[in-house]
C-alpha cells in the first residue's frame, strides 16, 4: 500500500534513476513534481494522472513481451494499482495475470528500474513504474480474456521485437543482466533448479 510515509521513498528511489534518454529524464522531472500534488496518486479514480506499474521480466531466454489488445504494440506486463496495493505488488500480479507466468522481484524491497510518463485511456495520464521481476524459462500461458501474443524476447533482438519507445530502457534491461557483477543470473539459475521435476 502507498502511504505519505513511503510515497517520500518512492520518490527518491525516481530521483535516484539514471535515466536512459531525454525522454525518461522528463518522465522522471515530471513524477518526482506531480506525484506529491495528487490526494490518491495511485487510483486511476481519484485523478486523470495516476501512477502505474509493470514489469521488466528477465531470465535466461531474455524478456516476456505482450501484443497490448488495444494498441498493438509489443510492451511489458503491467496496469493499474489496486486499492491497498504496492506498485511492486502491482507489477506483479499484472505479469502474472497477462502471461500465466509467477515471476519474483529481483530484491524483496524491488528493483525500480525505468519510468515512463505516457497517455493512457479515456484522456488519462499513466505515470508508469518499472520493476525487474524474474522468471524461470518456462512458455507464457496467458488465460483467456488477455492477450495470447505472448513471448520471450532475445535480449540481442529488442530492438526487433519491441515497441521502438521501449528499446532504449530494453537495452539497458540487458547490459544490466549481463554484468559481471549482476545477481538476477544466478538467482535465475536457483529458481530452474528449485522447480518441480528438475533433477538436482
Amino acid at each position: 500500500m502507498v502511504t505519505a510515509t513511503n510515497i517520500v521513498g518512492l520518490l527518491e528511489q525516481v530521483a535516484a534513476i539514471t535515466p536512459v534518454d531525454e525522454r525518461e529524464a522528463a518522465s522522471i522531472r515530471r513524477i518526482v513534481t506531480e506525484v506529491p500534488l495528487l490526494a490518491d496518486p495511485c487510483s486511476e479514480h481519484a485523478d486523470p494522472i495516476h501512477l502505474t506499474a509493470s514489469a521488466f521480466v528477465v531470465g535466461t531466454r531474455g524478456t516476456i513481451l505482450h501484443l497490448h489488445r488495444k494498441l498493438g504494440i509489443w510492451v511489458q506486463p503491467g496496469g493499474h494499482i489496486d486499492p491497498g496495493e504496492s506498485p511492486l505488488a502491482a507489477a506483479v500480479r499484472e505479469t502474472e495475470e497477462e502471461t500465466g507466468l509467477h515471476p519474483v522481484s529481483a530484491a524483496p524491497e524491488g528493483v525500480l528500474f525505468h519510468v515512463d510518463v505516457h497517455a493512457g485511456p479515456r484522456g488519462h495520464t499513466h505515470l508508469d513504474l518499472r520493476y525487474v521481476l524474474l522468471s524461470t524459462d518456462d512458455d507464457p500461458s496467458p488465460p483467456p480474456g488477455e492477450s495470447q501474443d505472448v513471448r520471450w524476447c532475445a535480449f540481442d533482438a529488442v530492438d526487433q521485437c519491441a515497441e521502438p519507445a521501449l528499446v532504449p530502457a530494453l537495452s539497458k534491461l540487458a547490459e544490466a543482466w549481463w554484468d559481471p557483477r549482476c545477481v538476477w543470473r544466478e538467482k535465475v539459475e536457483q529458481m530452474q533448479d528449485r522447480r518441480p521435476g528438475t533433477t538436482p
